[in-house]
């Protein structure tokens, strides 16, 4: 594998809007109906997604927050996440590249998608820790990852959920949203420590 890099991801979103159909594509569709239904109906409050890329998933979140922070690591990548906000008063495209101080000190929900095989061993568990101390007692994480390699992949995907959350330190209730061939959306909630629910 040969890990693709912020500045060939910048170069793609200023040559196409949309350079894996994540609009338009029946697939990717349904990857984004199994995250909104693993993060529930809501209203909730706030809401962040990391590594937004274009903002197709963006925008089927955003009607779903009070206050939501989709953040996104090169600068046409924000571009067109503001674009697939706009309109939404309390919606906001913030450039931030993980691991980094998350945008606010506390989330209701917290969406990763499409962006842990992306990142370095290191660099992903640095990110499990900061989005799960982020994340409100009852909050909800969402993951939506590839469970199949790609050749810009950093890291195999195959067992990248689990890596992630074992990062955390923290203990989860997991359940599957969806399962494909190819990809698996999670809902995961931190299991309240047993003196906290006593």
């Amino acid at each position: 594998m040969r890990p693709i890099t912020l500045d060939s991801f910048a170069a793609k979103f200023a040559q196409n809007d949309d350079p894996w159909s994540t609009f338009t594509d029946r697939n990717e569709a349904l990857k984004r109906r199994a995250i909104l239904h693993a993060m529930g109906a809501g209203p909730w409050g706030r809401v962040l997604e990391l590594a937004a890329g274009n903002g197709s998933n963006s925008a089927a979140i955003a009607p779903r927050a009070l206050r939501f922070d989709a953040t996104e690591a090169t600068s046409t990548g924000v571009a067109l996440v503001a674009k697939a906000v706009a309109g939404r008063t309390r919606a906001r495209a913030i450039k931030l590249a993980v691991p980094a101080r998350l945008p606010r000190p506390r989330y209701d929900v917290v969406v990763v998608a499409e962006v842990l095989y992306y990142l370095t061993a290191h660099d992903m568990a640095q990110t499990a820790r900061d989005a799960a101390a982020a994340l409100r007692r009852g909050g909800m994480l969402v993951l939506a990852h590839h469970r199949v390699d790609y050749p810009d992949f950093a890291q195999h995907a195959a067992h990248l959920h689990r890596a992630f959350l074992a990062a955390t330190g923290r203990s989860w209730q997991v359940r599957v949203a969806r399962r494909t061939g190819r990809w698996i959306v999670l809902a995961c909630r931190i299991r309240a420590s047993r003196a906290a629910s006593d």
